[in-house]
C-alpha cells in the first residue's frame, strides 16, 4: 500500500530514490511496518519504575529505550496504550522517539527562559516542562486554533505548570521578544516525510511547490527564534523530513543573514547520527 501510494507521486518517487540510492527499498519497506509505541514518563507525577509496575499490572510488556531513562517501549499491548487510566492522569505521554531527541539536545535547565515557536501538540514543549521541573518560563506558541486546543489540553493534562501558551506568527517573536531567551526550540512545519510510516497522507500532497512554501515559513521562524536568543544562548532547529531545503538549506540561510551563528555538533549515546 505505501509503496503504490510513493510510486504514484513521481517527484516524491525520485526525490527518495536520490536520496536513499541503494537502499530505496529498505526505506519503502519500512514504510510498511507498524512500528512500536513508545511513550516518556511524565516525571513531574511518577516515577519511571513506578509507571513500569502500573502497566505491567495491566498486562503490558515494557522494554526502556537505551538512550533516555524516561521513556519505554511498548513491547506488548493488551489494549491501546492511550486509554490507560494512567494515561488520562497524565503519567505520561505517547510519543515518537525521534520526537523525544530535539528536547534532549536542547537540553533546558530548571529557572530558564525557553521558547517553543512551534508547539502543538505538546510533546516537546511538555518533555521539557518536566526537564525544567516546571520551574522558569516555557512560552509555547502555535498559530492555529485547533492545534492551540491540543497544545492546551495536553500541557493541562501533563501538569506543567510553567507553560505559558500564544498565539501569534512566529516570526513577530524576532521583533517583540530580542534577546529574552536562554533556549528556543523550532520543531518547524515541514513536509513531513518521516512520518509516511504512520500515514500515506504525505505521499498524496507532497511536491516541489508545497515544499517550496515551507522552506519560506521555516526561514522566517529561524531568524525570529535566532533573534529571541539571548548572547550565547542556544537553539534547536528540528523536522521530520529529509529534504535539504528544509533542513541544510534553512541553516546555511541562517549563516548567509544573521552573524555569531554557531553549529555545534551533539552526541547522544545510543542514537546512531548521520553527517
Amino acid at each position: 500500500m505505501g509503496y503504490e501510494w510513493i510510486s504514484r507521486n513521481k517527484e516524491l518517487y525520485n526525490l527518495l530514490k536520490e536520496y536513499y540510492q541503494d537502499e530505496l527499498e529498505k526505506f519503502l519497506l519500512w514504510t510498511e511496518e507498524k512500528l512500536k509505541p513508545a511513550i516518556r514518563v511524565n516525571t513531574l507525577k511518577i516515577t519511571p519504575e513506578e509507571l513500569k509496575e502500573r502497566l505491567e499490572n495491566q498486562g503490558f510488556t515494557l522494554k526502556r529505550l537505551n538512550f533516555y531513562n524516561e521513556a519505554f517501549y511498548v513491547e506488548y499491548a493488551p489494549f491501546e496504550i492511550g486509554k490507560t487510566i494512567e494515561h488520562y492522569l497524565g503519567y505520561y505521554y505517547v510519543q515518537n522517539i525521534s520526537s523525544m531527541i530535539p528536547p534532549l539536545v536542547l537540553n533546558p535547565q530548571p529557572h530558564e527562559m525557553v521558547l517553543d515557536i512551534a508547539a502543538a501538540p505538546g510533546s516537546k514543549t511538555t518533555q521539557m516542562a518536566q526537564m525544567m521541573r516546571n520551574t522558569g518560563v516555557i512560552i509555547a506558541n502555535d498559530v492555529a486554533v485547533d492545534r492551540i486546543k491540543a497544545l492546551s489540553n495536553n500541557v493541562d493534562r501533563m501538569g506543567a505548570l510553567n507553560v505559558i501558551i500564544t498565539m501569534v506568527e512566529g516570526f513577530k517573536f524576532g521583533f517583540w521578544f530580542k534577546n529574552s531567551f536562554d533556549r528556543v526550540l523550532v520543531d518547524a512545519p515541514c513536509s513531513a516525510i518521516g512520518t509516511l510510516h504512520k500515514s500515506y497522507e504525505v505521499a498524496k500532497w507532497w511536491g516541489y511547490e508545497k515544499v517550496g512554501k515551507l522552506t519560506r515559513t521555516q526561514k522566517g521562524l529561524i531568524l525570529a527564534a535566532f533573534d529571541c536568543l539571548k548572547p550565547g544562548g542556544t537553539m534547536v532547529y528540528s523536522t521530520c523530513t529529509i529534504t535539504p531545503e528544509e533542513n541544510e538549506a534553512v541553516i546555511n540561510f541562517l549563516i548567509e543573514k544573521r552573524e555569531g551563528v554557531i553549529i555545534e555538533e551533539f552526541d547522544i549515546q545510543g542514537i546512531k547520527m548521520r553527517k
